[in-house]
């Protein structure tokens, strides 16, 4: 453990106070405006949220896996484009600068996004790159001591706000592991251009867009780890580790509707009575119960299995297919449970409905997830 029993006892009550005292109450006005206010965002950066993840050297906390799935659970309990703003920064829009960056671009950046003084962001799906993210276009060319970098790549989380994205980019045209590397690209450099922000389902608040890059001139030295290469394999890395990060977040969100659920058909009543006394609500706070602490118990026992070393690809495919898929039916009951006002946005369970849609599409659609956990489990037994 990174932290003693004591310290992340401390850490955790911090963040439940957070959740409930400042972002729970903020939640209607983001969902309204879609503008983080700054205030909030300032006590993110000195609660320590946008380093949870990068070592202490570098400013962060460095939290084990199981202690940042845990932390996550609590930030779950809010709306999730709070913790989307922090997310990049801890998982996928630092962790590939942890894990096969060079000691320079580890010393500059990391303590960057250790602050939150810049945002990170990750850019690899494309217009026609999803989940095939090896049939990526964007290319990089060598120009003596630098790279130019067309293409465009969609969806990116952050990418309104960035400072830094960590760009994916075809270096041959082989198909192959080895002919996708990764770039660190600072905002603001000349080619670079952002689209207009995505109109979304949910998640409002939560920044995406398109990033284009024409003609956009890099130094040799922002190639990450200075390899060609790598940059898909670290990809592969970083979103192993998002999943357990993702499905840790779908189970503080679960935990939420599970509450407001319970708590509305106690108020509730019909026929002369709180609904919560009808065996059939019952049931499904019984069914959305039990799911969650499955997937709960998932995630606390994969991330275990990583804090000790050992390669978690297909538990963390579990995870994610079991999280995301477990969210979405928990808050199809919570909105039943509520009836009709389930569906008026007066009541967090309709934006909550709509918000959880997105967690069985990004960092691995469910069927991506099915394709790996089967490939993992034949592989072990071919």
């Amino acid at each position: 453990m990174a932290l003693d029993n004591e310290t992340l006892t401390l850490l955790l009550d911090a963040v439940r106070r957070f959740v409930n005292e400042r972002l729970v109450p903020a939640e209607d006005e983001l969902a309204s405006t879609g503008a983080m206010p700054e205030g909030i965002v300032q006590e993110m950066r000195e609660l320590g949220l946008f380093g949870l993840s990068i070592s202490p050297d570098y400013g962060g906390l460095g939290l084990t896996m199981e202690e940042e799935v845990r932390v996550v659970f609590e930030l779950g309990q809010t709306s999730p484009a709070f913790r989307s703003l922090a997310g990049t920064n801890i998982g996928i829009g630092s962790q590939s600068i942890v894990m096969s960056g060079t000691d320079e671009q580890r010393s500059h950046y990391l303590p960057l996004l250790a602050s939150g003084e810049v945002i990170g962001s990750f850019a690899l799906t494309e217009p026609e790159a999803g989940s095939d993210a090896m049939s990526l276009r964007t290319s990089a060319v060598r120009d003596g001591d630098h790279y130019i970098l067309n293409g465009t790549k969609r969806f990116i989380t952050n990418a309104p706000i960035a400072g830094l994205f960590s760009v994916m980019a075809r270096t041959s045209q082989e198909r192959g592991a080895d002919s996708i590397s990764c770039f660190l690209v600072e905002a603001g450099t000349p080619g670079l251009t952002l689209g207009k922000p995505d109109k979304k389902m949910g998640q409002a608040g939560a920044l995406t867009c398109d990033v284009v890059f024409e003609d956009c001139r890099v130094p040799a030295s922002s190639l990450l780890g200075g390899k060609e290469g790598t940059g898909f394999r670290t990809a592969m890395r970083v979103l192993d580790k998002g999943r357990l990060h993702i499905s840790a977040l779908c189970v503080g969100i679960a935990e939420r509707l599970v509450r407001d659920a319970a708590r509305y058909a106690l108020e509730r009543k019909q026929f002369g009575q709180p609904i919560a006394d009808f065996q059939l609500v019952q049931a499904m706070l019984a069914d959305s119960q039990t799911e969650l602490y499955a997937a709960r118990c998932m995630v606390l026992d994969a991330a275990r299995k990583r804090d000790r070393g050992e390669n978690t690809t297909l538990e963390a495919a579990c995870c994610k297919l079991y999280a995301s898929e477990m969210v979405g039916r928990v808050a199809d009951r919570a909105v039943q449970i509520h009836g009709g006002a389930g569906y008026m946005a007066e009541y967090a369970v309709e934006r909550f409905y709509r918000d959880v849609r997105l967690f069985r599409i990004y960092e691995g659609t469910s069927q991506v997830q099915q394709v790996v956990i089967a490939r993992e489990v034949l592989k072990a037994h071919r």
